[in-house]
């Protein structure tokens, strides 16, 4: 057990090793499960449990608590909730308490029986004696029945996923902020972005608590949450950045001329460009240049008459994100002719963009090539001007 204030304390796991989320995220710098355990002088309760694969350091920080009466569940994703059935196993007298979407969705995960739920509502308070505990419904950060708890007494928000970060550390609290704004970042990128303009409102209805302290589920305590706050109402804002997220893969060289090129024309022109060769990037990094740009332009060589598999994994990843960019581009070479834009642009429906010009040649980039890229790097700076978009 780690103090976070008085009689409120972490009972998580750091995973050192992990460097995989739902064999799918990348985490290069592992990750932590955090559990809050809450003792009132009446009533004690466990927020959130661990990851299956960490029961056994759970399990060892409530060695010689005698009672548990309760365990929150803010978020029925098994990270967080995978190994409830086992504290109820060790704590028969316990109840889950949650809303009714997590309680339907723990009965399927987990097949916790029905009679050991209490169902709370948006607003609903749970006293523990001398610490009231206030749940806040938050939904879609980042399933639908995502919620945060609010103890009055400290002010302290815990917030499950919300305003999470994989961070692997020995540091109970935020203690460097850069590095955890990053990984926040990302966190954000990869797993909310999807949810900004519900998350927007989201952290609207979090305004009206005094919260002096953010313990999410993931990452490091906020002692001082200010910042993050403020981070997430930029990420979830409809205002773009001045930048140009540039994903690209090039299999001869032809494409990756152009990628050159262009990079260099949108720098002269005062836009920021960030590249990301797929063959070899982190995915995660793409993911946070997402959250800013105004613009996506997508390099890729023709293979098989339509675009690379792994451009078409970034349209894929772009679709599925929905970032808040407003125009976007496709930039490559082919060899014989192909269907390479229109494959693309069929692949991003959910992406409300207006499509400049691509430019694509056969074999290796000309003078007229070059020319039609220095218009594209023209036309992107114009549009960010217009749009007003953030330096």
């Amino acid at each position: 057990m780690r103090k976070v204030a008085e009689s409120v304390c972490w009972v998580g796991a750091v995973d050192w090793d992990r460097r995989l989320f739902d064999s799918l995220v990348p985490l290069p710098d592992g990750t932590t499960y955090n559990a809050y355990l809450v003792e009132g002088s009446e009533k004690t309760a466990l927020i959130d449990a661990v990851d299956p694969d960490m029961v056994d350091t759970l399990l060892g920080h409530l060695d010689g608590v005698e009672k548990l009466d309760y365990v929150i569940s803010q978020h029925a994703e098994q990270d967080h909730s995978g190994t409830i059935a086992l504290v109820l196993d060790l704590y028969p007298e316990a109840t889950v308490v949650t809303n009714a979407k997590a309680k339907s969705m723990l009965m399927d995960l987990l097949l916790i029986p029905e009679d050991k739920f209490i169902v709370v509502g948006d607003g609903e308070t749970l006293s523990l004696g001398d610490k009231t505990l206030t749940f806040i419904l938050t939904p879609w950060v980042h399933w639908p029945e995502t919620m945060s708890t609010y103890l009055a007494e400290d002010k302290i928000l815990f917030s499950g996923d919300f305003f999470g970060s994989h961070i692997a550390t020995s540091d109970l609290f935020v203690r460097d902020q850069g590095r955890v704004l990053e990984a926040a970042k990302r966190y954000f990128g990869e797993i909310m972005m999807p949810f900004r303009t519900i998350i927007a409102k989201n952290l609207e209805k979090l305004s009206p608590y005094d919260i002096r302290m953010i313990a999410p589920s993931h990452g490091q305590i906020y002692d001082s949450p200010g910042w993050i706050v403020d981070a997430y109402k930029d990420w979830v804002s409809g205002v773009a950045h001045n930048l140009v997220a540039l994903p690209f893969v090039s299999m001869h060289g032809s494409t990756r001329l152009m990628v050159d090129h262009l990079a260099a024309a949108l720098s002269e022109r005062d836009v920021r460009v960030e590249l990301f060769n797929l063959a070899v990037t982190d995915i995660g990094k793409l993911a946070m240049s997402l959250v800013d740009a105004g613009s996506i332009v997508l390099g890729t060589p023709t293979v098989l008459v339509g675009p690379h598999p792994m451009a078409a994994y970034a349209a894929f990843l772009a679709n599925a994100l929905r970032p808040k960019a407003k125009y976007l581009s496709i930039v490559g070479s082919y060899g014989w002719g192909g269907k390479t834009v229109e494959t693309l642009a069929g692949m991003i429906p959910n992406l409300k963009v207006e499509v400049l010009d691509p430019v694509l040649c056969k074999g290796l980039p000309s003078d007229d090539t070059y020319g039609a890229l220095d218009r594209l790097a023209d036309a992107i700076a114009a549009k960010h001007k217009e749009s007003g978009f953030q330096g």
